[in-house]
């Protein structure tokens, strides 16, 4: 079965084919960072507006790339959710209206979803169940996946997400958009012993998470000592250390109270080295393993996407003709998936 993936939950526009027998055929994405940088942030109606215009190119590039004809695809999968509502419409209309014009089924797939599953693009790839680690921009979960469709969620962010209190800070220190590597760039210069910022939530049973309250600390640290360079570099350092302990720490925590050894790392947030390295350190001190996808399938891209819909299509998940974007969609919401 070879399927369309289309991803536009948000600021990337990413387009892949996916062979359920040869694996990723060819992937696409074009990244509206540089349109939204001169805002300081996502524009939802610009970014609605450019995967209008970027879509169709992007697909007919996949499939010259792949060697296809549109006759040669099985299935189409598109994000449903969650999103920007205007960018997650985009997808799905046209991710629907070709699989209706091809005659062939379609299927919606939870971002976050696709995001775990990212990892089985490898070639080494992980196998169940596994712990995954789930850090973006705008979510930060910790999930069992016992197997593709059973997840049960064990803990989540509160308030601010991992990679948006990244952005904050960076947008604090005067880093501009997207903030998350230039913050990381900036702490490589840092003082580790200048200042201890808190690991929030890390005092208590649960693996829920909480980031709203570091990224102020941060705000009052850089008040107090002033912006010069030297300065910014150690709160980016401080900042850093404590997201990336607190993610150690739950992870830990989470390993320990399911018994599972085998960690995966997915989103935006997982392509930073220092939670890497932390994340190989763990696993090797518990007699485990870790798995990342590559750079590029950290970010948003149409391959996940590809991947996850070839799953649910070959489980004969299909949509009814009409279609829905859910902008908000909790990962507990998804079919087969629990809560702790």
């Amino acid at each position: 079965m070879r399927v369309l993936g289309i991803e536009t939950s948000c600021d990337e526009t990413g387009i892949a084919v996916f062979d359920t027998h040869k694996g990723l055929l060819a992937h696409a994405l074009h990244s509206q960072v540089k349109m939204h940088a001169a805002f300081g942030g996502v524009v939802p109606e610009l970014a609605s507006r450019d995967h209008i215009r970027r879509i169709i190119p992007l697909l007919e590039d996949v499939l010259a790339e792949a060697g296809l004809s549109r006759s040669a695809i099985d299935g189409v999968a598109y994000t449903a959710g969650p999103g920007l509502i205007g960018a997650l419409l985009v997808g799905v209309a046209v991710g629907r209206g070709l699989a209706y014009g091809w005659g062939v089924p379609a299927v919606g797939v939870h971002h976050m979803e696709a995001h775990l599953l990212a990892p089985m693009l490898e070639a080494e790839a992980p196998g169940f169940p596994f712990i995954a680690l789930l850090v973006s921009g705008g979510h930060t979960l910790l999930v069992t996946v016992t197997a593709p469709g059973d997840y049960e969620v064990l803990g989540e962010s509160l308030d601010d997400a991992a990679g948006e209190a990244f952005d904050k800070t960076a947008k604090l220190l005067g880093l501009g958009y997207p903030g998350g590597p230039a913050l990381s760039a900036l702490a490589t210069s840092g003082r580790p012993d200048r200042f201890q910022f808190p690991r929030p939530m890390t005092d208590r049973p649960g693996l829920d998470f909480s980031f709203s309250g570091l990224k102020t600390f941060a705000v009052n640290t850089f008040q107090a000592v002033g912006d010069d360079q030297q300065s910014k570099a150690d709160i980016a350092r401080a900042f850093i250390d404590a997201v990336v302990d607190t993610l150690l720490i739950k992870c830990q925590r989470a390993m320990q109270e399911t018994g599972i050894n085998t960690l995966v790392a997915a989103g935006g947030v997982s392509a930073n080295q220092q939670l890497r390295r932390g994340l190989q350190k763990l696993s090797r001190d518990v007699g485990g393993r870790v798995y990342f996808p590559r750079p590029e399938f950290c970010t948003d891209n149409g391959a996940m996407i590809a991947y996850a819909g070839s799953i649910k299509l070959q489980a004969g998940e299909s949509q009814p003709l009409s279609f829905r974007a859910k902008p908000r969609w909790p990962m507990k919401e998804i079919k087969g998936a629990s809560e702790k």
